[in-house]
């Protein structure tokens, strides 16, 4: 089963200096449909307005991922982390018994665009971490996430793997599923077909039931490939 959750029918605010789009029911959007997807459960698609941002609010029992699409991300947090983080970076931090932090766009003259991907982790009450990483250029598939930090990817505390994959235009490749794991394909841009169905940047896909899926980049194009566990 292949379904296409689109750009358009997301969840949206706009509070001015934050213009954002919900993947799933987050704040003061609900939708009994769509309040996650696996271990998924937050993908907000978030632009920020220069000098602004989030002041310093609480999490728990959270792995909180956020992908740096273009600017710069000033973050700080109870842990003594002050960093920034930049365009094509990922940032992990494991809320776990508690943490609070702050994240600002640290440019004055441009928006800040990122995804803050929030993850249930498979067990409560972890040790609150955290870490940044910067990846090589993306060219094909780069793991981001994995349970075992493998292959120079971040730390997840899920059974599950993130995969970066930057396609050039006409490429096509295949996936292989495993028995019983759920997809979540996040197009962060370009046009792709998936098993034949056209998606387009800012679209989510959820896959299940499932073999194999087949990915052919209509143009040059980035998705996120989240392999889930069944819930």
């Amino acid at each position: 089963m292949i379904y296409v959750r689109k750009a358009q029918d997301r969840g949206h605010a706009n509070h001015g200096w934050l213009d954002t789009w919900h993947s799933f029911s987050f704040a003061d959007y609900y939708d009994p449909n769509f309040m996650g997807f696996s271990a998924l459960r937050v993908i907000n698609d978030d632009m920020i307005a220069a000098g602004q941002g989030f002041p310093t609010h609480p999490h728990k029992d959270m792995e909180i991922l956020t992908y740096v699409l273009e600017g710069a991300v000033e973050h700080q947090d109870s842990m003594g982390n002050k960093e920034r983080v930049n365009a094509g970076e990922f940032q992990i931090m494991s809320a776990g018994t508690g943490v609070r932090h702050s994240e600002y766009n640290a440019l004055q003259d441009r928006n800040l665009h990122l995804y803050q991907i929030w993850i249930i982790p498979s067990e409560k009450n972890l040790t609150p971490r955290y870490e940044q990483r910067t990846f090589d250029a993306p060219q094909g598939r780069q793991l981001v996430l994995s349970p075992d930090a493998r292959d120079g990817s971040l730390k997840v505390f899920q059974d599950m793997t993130l995969t970066r994959w930057a396609m050039l235009k006409d490429e096509q490749s295949v996936y292989q599923i495993q028995a019983d794991r759920r997809i979540w394909i996040q197009v962060v841009k370009g046009n792709v077909s998936i098993n034949g169905q056209k998606v387009e940047t800012a679209d989510g896909v959820a896959i299940w039931d499932e073999t194999a899926i087949s990915v052919h980049a209509d143009d040059a194009a980035e998705i996120l490939l989240f392999d889930l566990p069944p819930v």
